[in-house]
């Protein structure tokens, strides 16, 4: 009987290995698996590579992690905000490798990971310092710039619903990158604030299916999200 369930979050993070690759899901705290980062730091694994779209707010959630000084490099597209001092205070002293990859650029290279995609071309990024080294060609009269996909180790994601078999359910806004992070790593693990017998999602509605999810865990709903935002 497949049943991804697992008991605690400590469980669910436990051979997580010091070097890995990791996602995690999230536009700014819409959608971010709290609840997993902080686990993960708890957990211990260091000299991480982390997938983000931002770089952390404030002192909780992804910053909490960064602040560890157990990520080597970020790999997003929004790096600096108002309340981003953990990852800017890192970065300048030269603590916390940056690898800036504009917002589509990332969202496609992390779903041809999971598509099984080589590489593809972009004009997003050519011209720029961006595209330094990088294979350029001209297609139909216009430049492009040769991108290659981004694989994970671990995607670590946040849902609304799942069932035993991993089919997930998103609320809102806050599925964003979770759907093609999941497909693009090897070990995806969702916390979910409902756990629903098998049958009850409709199929319809299934965003992630159970083929790209591993563990699953359930977590309480808090009035706030990381840094004050509402939960999402």
């Amino acid at each position: 009987m497949i049943n991804k369930i697992i008991p605690s979050i400590e469980q669910a993070l436990a051979n997580i290995h010091d070097g890995a690759t990791i996602m995690i899901g999230g536009f700014g705290g819409a959608g971010q698996p709290a609840e997993l980062i902080d686990a993960l730091i708890e957990q211990g694994a260091r000299d991480l590579v982390i997938v983000n779209n931002n770089a952390g707010n404030g002192e909780t959630g992804l910053a909490a992690l960064l602040k560890t000084k157990r990520v080597r490099k970020i790999i997003c597209s929004f790096p600096r905000q108002a309340d981003s001092q953990v990852f800017d205070g890192l970065y300048r002293a030269g603590e916390l490798e940056l690898e800036l990859v504009p917002q589509g650029n990332l969202a496609e290279r992390i779903r041809a990971a999971g598509a099984g995609i080589g590489a593809f071309f972009t004009p997003t990024g050519y011209g720029t310092a961006l595209a330094k080294g990088k294979e350029t060609r001209e297609i139909n009269g216009k430049m492009y710039v040769l991108e290659h996909p981004i694989h994970a180790d671990v995607a670590l994601i946040k849902a609304e619903r799942g069932d035993r078999w991993g089919n997930l359910t998103y609320r809102k806004t806050a599925r964003n990158f979770g759907p093609i992070m999941a497909s693009a790593a090897k070990l995806t693990i969702a916390s979910v604030h409902e756990i629903v017998e098998l049958g009850s999602l409709d199929p319809e509605s299934v965003i992630t299916p159970g083929l790209f999810v591993h563990r699953v865990v359930q977590v309480p709903r808090s009035a706030t999200g990381p840094a004050g935002f509402k939960a999402a």
